[in-house]
């Protein structure tokens, strides 16, 4: 049997090529070591698996400091973000030359009336003046990639707000508070280990319009393929440490969050320094929070005053960029360890929650029943209308449950419902009581334009302490009331890409309204075709099959909702079928 360092060896040298790291696949290293840690036995055994991992990112954090090549996929922003494999496509050379972009949209700004509104109707002056907010989250990397860009915005005389490892609405909430021109998150969201990401928020601090994306964009390529450009002189070392820079101030993002929660009370209702009381004396309430070792592990006591750690259990709160190989996402699947854990208390009252990496997606369960953004948005709503008084609309994206409809419809309510991606709720900012996304994304009014898993969270516990029952409880009382919705999702990996998979994609234009499918062995018709973002097909009983392309995968999304349980798995084969039809299943 081969011992710990000839089968690390084997896997180096199946996966490594030394001195190219082109050649070299280091997260497919990655991924076996990380099985090998799991599945060693003992903590000597452990240690020297990590010993192995440690040694394959001292590899990758090299082809991150020195990598000059062009990424391996072009530069591309799609609904949040631009995200690629770290060291071939996300490294130092190329953030920097994408935060140069963007530095270039404010001189673009002032030819480009469009342009200059999305920005805030900033000029370079003034964003040098009121400067950026930088963060990251708690991917490998993520520190030497936020030291390129304030590199970058100091050596252009741009004010610097560092917020550290942060997440993405607190961060969001420091663009607010600071009133910065803009903030760069270094963040792929919940994408695995493999990933790195850049995420770009303008002065409103929501995720930018496409007009600003799209010519980031084009100019990256274009500075990128040049390889120089003004703002990116030789002379710039983007490796200065921080202490050697000028312009930069410390930024607390989670202070500035909670300042922004606390001065808009009366739009949202939410009383967080009362709430803060509240969770402190209410013995009853138990939560549970999975932070699957992201930015938000940091912040989730002090975020709820700190409670004793017998009313907070905290998961997966120590730093592994890995993420001990699994997607990290909040999913069934991942959702199963706060499950777990809130069996084994007794508390009558039980709040559960998974928080994806950059802290802009959460999940929740009470600990019998597992709720999902489609369920909670709805929740969040009619809590924020008939508990918290607000009158107003409801935002949820196309792919999202119905519920939100119902509720909406019987109170009177308008319902705004976009192509999917937080971007697209600008329209009824200020105006939406609740926005959200089924992909586990949700913000209210008075808050960030930005999806936020913190307000998520804190929303869940004022309803527990002020209905003083579960949230499966309320799900229940809610849907006793507006009608029953069983909704799903899932994704494909396709080799298809670009133009080609939308053509593909066009063969489903056949569904047309009228037509009839079969589900379960009986025919429905379709009543309704929505194809604002990919295409939904609305059935007569008001149950849908909708099937869209990813926005920051290559993969295929389907998503479904029926209005009777037993026939959710239904809806998703035909989905499945009408895939294989057209090509892109087998």
């Amino acid at each position: 049997m081969m011992s710990n360092k000839e089968q690390a060896a084997a896997i180096a040298e199946r996966y490594t090529v030394p001195n190219n790291h082109a050649a070299s696949n280091y997260f497919a290293a990655l991924s076996e070591l990380v099985q090998q840690r799991k599945t060693a036995e003992g903590e000597k055994d452990k240690a020297s698996w990590q010993a192995e991992i440690d040694a394959v990112y001292t590899l990758l954090e090299d082809e991150i400091l020195t990598n000059t090549s062009l990424p391996v996929s072009k530069v591309k922003f799609g609904t949040s973000g631009w995200r690629g494999t770290l060291g071939k496509d996300i490294f130092i050379v190329s953030v920097a030359t994408v935060t140069c972009a963007i530095l270039n949209l404010y001189k673009e700004g002032t030819e480009n009336p469009k342009i200059f509104s999305a920005l805030g109707n900033l000029n370079s002056t003034a964003m040098q003046q009121r400067g950026c907010v930088v963060g990251f989250d708690n991917r490998f990397g993520g520190e030497l990639l936020a030291l390129a860009v304030i590199n970058v915005l100091a050596a252009n005389n741009i004010k610097v707000f560092y917020a550290g490892e942060s997440t993405t609405g607190a961060l969001s909430a420091s663009v607010l508070q600071r009133q910065a021109a803009f903030s760069i998150n270094l963040t792929p969201s919940h994408n695995p280990m493999q990933y790195g990401g850049f995420k770009f928020n303008a002065a409103d601090a929501g995720p930018a319009a496409a007009i600003l994306t799209d010519t980031i964009t084009s100019t990256a390529k274009q500075y990128l393929a040049a390889g120089t450009n003004p703002y990116m002189q030789e002379a710039i070392n983007l490796q200065t440490p921080l202490a050697k820079l000028t312009g930069i101030i410390k930024e607390d993002a989670l202070t500035s969050w909670q300042q922004l929660v606390l001065q808009n009370e009366n739009q949202h209702g939410i009383v967080y320094r009362q709430l803060l009381e509240d969770l402190a004396t209410r013995k009853e309430l138990v939560v549970c929070v999975d932070a699957v070792h992201g930015a938000s592990r940091g912040y989730i006591s002090r975020l709820l005053g700190d409670p004793p750690p017998e009313r907070l259990l905290l998961l997966r709160d120590t730093p592994d960029p890995t993420f001990d190989g699994i997607a990290p996402e909040p999913s069934s699947a991942n959702m199963q360890l706060v499950l777990a854990t809130l069996k084994a208390q007794q508390a009558p009252l039980k709040i559960g929650a998974i928080i994806d990496p950059d802290g802009d997606r959460i999940r929740f369960t009470d600990g019998d029943i597992e709720i999902s953004m489609n369920q909670f948005g709805a929740m969040a709503y009619h809590f924020v209308h008939e508990v918290k008084q607000k009158t107003g609309m409801v935002a949820k994206t196309v792919a999202t449950s119905n519920l939100a409809n119902g509720i909406a419809t019987k109170l009177g309510e308008e319902v705004f419902e976009p192509r999917v991606g937080f971007k697209e709720f600008k329209p009824v900012m200020g105006k939406a009581l609740v926005f959200f996304e089924e992909s586990d994304g949700i913000s209210i009014i008075g808050h960030t334009p930005e999806k936020d898993a913190f307000i998520g969270l804190i929303l869940a516990i004022d309803m527990v302490l002020t209905l003083g029952i579960s949230l499966g409880q309320y799900l229940r009382q809610i849907e006793d009331t507006f009608g029953y919705y069983y909704p799903d999702r899932d994704g494909i990996a396709v080799s298809q890409s670009g133009q080609q998979l939308l053509e593909t994609l066009q063969q489903l234009e056949k569904y047309q309204r009228n037509k009839e499918i079969i589900i379960g062995g009986y025919p429905k018709r379709i009543e309704q075709v929505i194809d604002i973002d990919g295409r939904k097909m609305i059935f007569e009983d008001g149950s849908w099959i909708m099937i869209r392309p990813s926005g920051t995968e290559p993969k295929v999304r389907f998503y479904v909702e029926a209005r009777d349980a037993q026939e959710t798995a239904l809806l998703t084969k035909s989905a499945h079928s009408m895939l294989a039809e057209i090509g892109l299943l087998p």
